[in-house]
């Protein structure tokens, strides 16, 4: 690491020193160092040594804190354990807030007092993302999106030629030459956005929302424009890019005149767009904005789709995004879901609220210098899905698909991975279904 100029760490010191509110310097100040969070920590309980207690890292924020922003560490730094924010401090910092932490959550639950420590690592990232201390390979992915539209770069020819061919395959499944999968219409009540991983690699997913859309009878469509629901600056902590990208899908909302956004199966593009979305723009959204689980729990409760359990007999267990489940709150309709729509549902232990993380969040997954420490951690999980019996791990959220997917082949679990779009569309009864299916 080259070494860093006085401008550069000054950069990096906004972030502390002009907070818009006193949450940060609120739970810096906070942590008691009971210890109580290292057990709620994937990386500790991989890798027990101290510098991977999730206290660590809020100590880590909290010491650069009191040695520029306290009196008493601007004259007896060693006192109070202040640290100048300088070369090695910048190299532990990228190594523990990227490289060992996947802002699941899970440490603040057990926190005995409340520290939002996942907030505590986003600013520290801020930090580093200030100083252009992003790892490149995450850095990477985010300014892809911002130059091409979405993080896998895709082109629009490349990208309109795949709806084309999976919406001839719907229309041969529901043996319908009408069933359509509709691109720029305006007036439509759904705008849908994807993740770039699903017209890249998991095309499937698109079919599965797209049937359910046709059982449903719904008007919806997708831009060609701005269709990516995920945000890595969200991940990388520039607060400036996460603002442009939630911006962009803000005025194709408006250009197209949707009245509600639906968001593709994604736990941070949920979080980035629809909770931290109006902070990030300073303002408040004119349209609602929530999860294709959501809308398909809803759908299933009005009777605008039919289902037929008997379709998904193989054993099926879930795994809870940390974003959608413990920071998003939406816990209860993905169960609700399957338990219409497969004959056999059995949970993780432990679930919900305080599910194990995959390991593939944070960014993880586009950092490939922590490749080696990300699959160390994930056998945590390996373990919990072989402890279920299932045959078929149901995640709603793509980039949990993309880790259990690598955890499946390194750890052989032989399980088959699904969406939850994917088990609602295999559990659907078309009308006349004997001439549809």
């Amino acid at each position: 690491m080259e070494k860093i100029s006085k401008e550069t760490i000054e950069q990096g010191l906004k972030v502390l020193r002009q907070p818009k509110d006193s949450k940060l310097l609120t739970h810096l100040n906070s942590c008691v160092h009971c210890g109580l969070c290292a057990e709620s920590c994937i990386y500790y309980r991989t890798m027990p040594e101290a510098k991977f207690i999730p206290a660590t890292k809020v100590d880590l924020v909290a010491s650069i804190y009191r040695r520029y922003c306290t009196f008493t560490g601007r004259t007896m730094p060693k006192l109070v354990g202040a640290r100048d924010l300088n070369d090695e401090t910048i190299e532990e910092m990228v190594d523990l807030l990227y490289g060992a932490c996947t802002m699941c959550g899970r440490c603040n639950t057990h926190c005995s007092i409340g520290v939002d420590i996942s907030y505590i690592v986003r600013m520290g990232r801020a930090m580093l993302a200030n100083m252009g201390m992003v790892p490149e390979t995450l850095q990477k992915t985010v300014n892809a999106a911002l130059e091409t539209g979405n993080n896998m770069a895709i082109s629009d020819t490349d990208f309109v030629e795949t709806l084309e061919w999976l919406e001839e395959d719907l229309q041969f499944e529901v043996n319908d030459d009408d069933a359509h999968i509709p691109l720029n219409q305006k007036g439509k009540t759904m705008l849908y956005t994807l993740n770039p991983r699903e017209p890249k690699f998991f095309p499937l997913s698109i079919s599965a929302m797209a049937k359910v859309f046709y059982a449903a009878g719904e008007s919806w469509t997708i831009s060609t424009k701005m269709y990516d629901v995920t945000n890595y600056a969200y991940y990388s902590g520039h607060l400036d890019e996460s603002k442009v990208i939630v911006q962009r899908l803000y005025d194709e909302m408006e250009n197209l005149d949707a009245k509600n956004c639906v968001l593709a199966e994604c736990g941070h593009g949920s979080r980035a767009f629809r909770w931290e979305g109006p902070n990030y723009i300073e303002k408040k959204f004119p349209f609602e904005v929530f999860t294709s689980i959501e809308l398909m729990a809803q759908y299933i409760r009005d009777g605008r789709i039919k289902l037929d359990p008997s379709k998904n007999p193989d054993k099926v267990t879930l795994h809870d995004p940390c974003n959608l489940v413990r920071s998003g709150g939406i816990l209860n309709e993905q169960r609700f879901i399957l338990n219409s729509c497969v004959m056999d549902f059995v949970e993780m232990n432990p679930h919900g609220d305080d599910n194990l993380c995959c390991g593939g969040g944070g960014g993880q997954l586009a950092m490939s210098e922590y490749n080696e420490r990300r699959m160390k951690i994930s056998k945590l999980k390996a373990d919990q899905i072989k402890a279920t019996g299932a045959k078929v791990l149901v995640a709603p959220c793509h980039n949990c698909v993309d880790q259990l997917t690598q955890i499946n082949v390194y750890f052989k679990l032989g399980v088959q991975i699904k969406t939850v779009a994917e088990i609602v569309a295999d559990a659907i009864v078309l009308e006349n279904s004997e001439n549809k299916e």
